[in-house]
C-alpha cells in the first residue's frame, strides 16, 4: 500500500475547532464562527470558534479558579516537570498532525513544519519543563540575627497573545516558561493561523495539565485580543506581534489593572557584509536563505543587506544565483523551501512595498510579481531591489514578506549609523574576519541579537528580543522566567 502523501493527510484531517475553556472544547458564548482559510489553494479548513468578551471571562476565571486552588502551582516542581516533558513527548508523537495544520493554516513548507517548527515547539517545552527542579532561589547577605529569602513566585493569570508567522513555536515560548513557573494561562492565537494551538491545548489536557490551567481561545484582536488586554483579573500580558498593536496593550495594560505587559515586535534588521568577509559564498547563503525563509514572515528576518561596495558586484552575482531556489512552491511538496503569504491583505502589503520600491526608485533586480496564480494560493516571488536608499520606504518600514533591499557602503561606521537609524532594534548581523572590528560593530550596534559571521543560529538558552520599538523582555532562556514570577523577599528575625 502507498504511502499517504501530505495532500491525502490534508483530505483526511479532522479539525475541531472549537475553543478550549476548562479542560473542555466549546463553542464561542454567541456561537459566533469564523472561517479559516488556507492561502495554499483558498480552501476552507473549518469554522473556528469566534470569541469576544464573554468567552476571555469565562477563560480568565477558569484560569483564576485554577491558580487559587493551586491544582497546578501547588504540584511538587517534580511533578510539574514530569507533566512539561510528557506535553513535548505527546508533540513529537503528533509531529505529522501539527505540522500538517501549521503549514495548511500560515502556508509555510510542511518540510519546514515538521523538522523546525514542532521540533523547536518542543524542545522549548521540554527544555523548561527540565529547567523546574534546577532553578534555585536565593538567601540574601542579611544580619545575623535575621534571615531574609528572596523567592521567585508565580504572577497569577496570564494572558499570552500570539502571531501567525510561527503559530506553534510564538506559543510554546509564552507556554514553556509561564507553566513552568506555576501560573495559569489563556493563549489567544491569531485568527489567521489559531489550528496548532487548539490542538497543543488538547495534548497538554492528556499530558496532565489540569482543567483550567490552559485554556485557548481563538478570536480577532480588537475583541478577544482588547478583552485580555483590559481585563482587571489578568496580571500579566504577552504579546508577540506588530509594533502598532504592542503599543495598544502596552496602554491597555496601564488603563486597566497596571498589569504587567510585555511585547516582542517587529524588527527591520541589518545584515552588515564587509569585504573581508571570511567566507563570501556563507554569506550569501545565510542573506538570500534568511529573507526567504518562511516566506519573509518573521519578525528578525534580515530585510536590509549592507555590502561594501568593492565587494558587491560578486554578492550581487552570486545572490541572483541562488534566487531560483526560493521558487514559491506547493506548501504540501517536501521539496518546496518558499511557501505561501498568510492571506489576502498580507499579499497586498507585500505587493505594495515592492510597487514603493520601484516608484522611489529602487533597481528591482529579480521578483516582485505574484506567482502560482492559477491554484488559488497566494504567492510572492522572492524579490531582490538593488540601489536602495535609507529614505526609501523598502528601506526604513517593516514588510513582512520576501523581500531584500541591498545598500551598499565604503565607510563601516556609516553602515552602522543606518543600521540604527531605525525605530527597531530587534537583530542584526556582521560579517567580517577582523574579530576586533567584530566586536567593536557588535556593540554598536542597537540591536537584542547580533550575529557575527553567521545568521539566526541561536538556540532556547539564549534570550530573544529587542531594543527600542522592538519591544521589552525576553523570550527563551532562563530569562523568559522574569516576565512570569514575581520576586518576594521574606525577611525573618531569628535572634
Amino acid at each position: 500500500m502507498a504511502t499517504p502523501t501530505w495532500h491525502d493527510r490534508a483530505a483526511s484531517l479532522q479539525i475541531d475547532a472549537r475553543a478550549f475553556i476548562g479542560g473542555k472544547r466549546v463553542d464561542s458564548c454567541t456561537g459566533q464562527r469564523f472561517d479559516c482559510i488556507s492561502p495554499i489553494d483558498g480552501r476552507k479548513l473549518a469554522e473556528v470558534a469566534r470569541c469576544g468578551p464573554d468567552d476571555v471571562d469565562a477563560a480568565v476565571a477558569a484560569a483564576r479558579a485554577a491558580f487559587e486552588d493551586r491544582r497546578w502551582a501547588g504540584k511538587p516542581p517534580a511533578e510539574r516537570k514530569r507533566v512539561l516533558v510528557r506535553l513535548a513527548d505527546l508533540m513529537l508523537a503528533h509531529r505529522d498532525e501539527l505540522a500538517l495544520l501549521e503549514t495548511l493554516d500560515m502556508g509555510k513548507p510542511i518540510r519546514y513544519s515538521r523538522s523546525v517548527d514542532v521540533q523547536l515547539a518542543q524542545n522549548c517545552i521540554r527544555w523548561y519543563g527540565e529547567a523546574i527542579d534546577k532553578i534555585y532561589d536565593q538567601v540574601a547577605p542579611s544580619p545575623e540575627d535575621s534571615l531574609a529569602l528572596i523567592t521567585r513566585e508565580p504572577v497569577g493569570v496570564v494572558a499570552a497573545i500570539i502571531p501567525w508567522n510561527y503559530p506553534m513555536l510564538m506559543a510554546a515560548w509564552k507556554i514553556g516558561p509561564a507553566l513552568a513557573a506555576g501560573n495559569s494561562l489563556v493563549l489567544k492565537p491569531s485568527e489567521k493561523a489559531p489550528l496548532s494551538s487548539l490542538k497543543l491545548a488538547e495534548l497538554a489536557l492528556e499530558a496532565g495539565i489540569p482543567p483550567g490551567v490552559f485554556n485557548v481561545l481563538p478570536g480577532f484582536g480588537d475583541d478577544a485580543g482588547r478583552a485580555l488586554g483590559l481585563h482587571m483579573d489578568v496580571d500579566c500580558i504577552a504579546f508577540t506581534g506588530s509594533t502598532r498593536v504592542g503599543k495598544q496593550i502596552i496602554q491597555m495594560a496601564g488603563q486597566s489593572n497596571l498589569k504587567r505587559a510585555w511585547t516582542e515586535l517587529g524588527g527591520k534588521s541589518a545584515n552588515i557584509v564587509c569585504a573581508d568577509c571570511p567566507d563570501l559564498d556563507a554569506a550569501v547563503a545565510a542573506a538570500v536563505g534568511s529573507i526567504y525563509f518562511n516566506q519573509g514572515e518573521s519578525c528578525n528576518a534580515p530585510s536590509r543587506l549592507f555590502v561594501e561596495a568593492s565587494i558587491k558586484d560578486a554578492f550581487m552575482e552570486k545572490a541572483l544565483a541562488l534566487l531560483p531556489r526560493f521558487a514559491p512552491g506547493d506548501p504540501l511538496d517536501e521539496s518546496t523551501v518558499m511557501g505561501a503569504i498568510v492571506d489576502h491583505a498580507q499579499m497586498k502589503t507585500v505587493l505594495g512595498y515592492i510597487e514603493s520600491g520601484k516608484e522611489e526608485g529602487a533597481r528591482l533586480l529579480a521578483g516582485g510579481r505574484a506567482a502560482r496564480q492559477d491554484t488559488g494560493g497566494l504567492y510572492v516571488e522572492p524579490t531582490l531591489f538593488d540601489g536602495v536608499e535609507q529614505r526609501m520606504r523598502i528601506a526604513r518600514e517593516e514588510i513582512f514578506g520576501p523581500v531584500l533591499s541591498v545598500l551598499a557602503f565604503t565607510d563601516l561606521r556609516e553602515a552602522v549609523r543606518q543600521a540604527n537609524a531605525t525605530p527597531y532594534g530587534l537583530a542584526a548581523a556582521v560579517w567580517t574576519a577582523d574579530m576586533t572590528k567584530a566586536i567593536q560593530t557588535a556593540r554598536s550596534l542597537r540591536a537584542g541579537t547580533v550575529h557575527v559571521n553567521q545568521y539566526d543560529n541561536d538556540d532556547i538558552t539564549v534570550p530573544f528580543g529587542g531594543y527600542k520599538q522592538s519591544g521589552n523582555g525576553r523570550d527563551k532562556s532562563l530569562h523568559a522566567f522574569d516576565k512570569y514570577t514575581e520576586l518576594k523577599t521574606t525577611w525573618i528575625q531569628i535572634g
